[in-house]
């Protein structure tokens, strides 16, 4: 199965802090999407709006501060239900850095082409969020195609 591949290291961040920007929901609203609640009472499932383009629901499997933050789809378009999204925080010097895999996708398709590039701005949005305090989430993000 194919998955997608990033990094990013943000300069100055703490580990903490980029844990903190991959589970809070004030952090995630700063860099993926303004619009992200709990779909949920215990907190274990975050739902993440994107205007016209739908929503995913995402499981929390696994969040270790400071260090991993791993979720699964369980709501969204079919290719993802099921993939799982995972980000490894590690410190390099004066940068943390944030490894980010996107797993289990089925087969490549135009689909997974989109969200690779997407992942990656959002990603650089993250990045900005660290090292400045603005990201640019949804819907403010780049439009890079008629998917959005």
């Amino acid at each position: 199965m194919p998955d997608i591949l990033h990094k990013i290291g943000a300069k100055s961040s703490s580990p903490q802090e980029v844990f903190q920007a991959l589970t809070q929901l004030e952090g995630l609203g700063a860099w993926w999407t303004n619009d992200v609640r709990h779909d949920d009472v215990s907190g274990k499932l975050i739902r993440f709006t994107f205007g016209d383009a739908g929503f995913f629901v995402m499981k929390v499997l696994e969040q270790v501060p400071g260090k991993r933050v791993e979720w699964q789809v369980m709501n969204g378009p079919e290719d993802w239900i099921g993939t799982r999204i995972s980000f490894d925080i590690s410190q390099s010097d004066d940068y943390t850095l944030v490894f980010f895999k996107h797993a289990g996708w089925a087969e490549p398709s135009e689909a997974m082409h989109h969200c690779s590039t997407k992942w990656a701005m959002f990603l650089m949005s993250l990045k900005s969020l660290l090292e400045t305090g603005q990201g640019l989430p949804h819907p403010r993000d780049v439009k890079i195609d008629n998917w959005n």
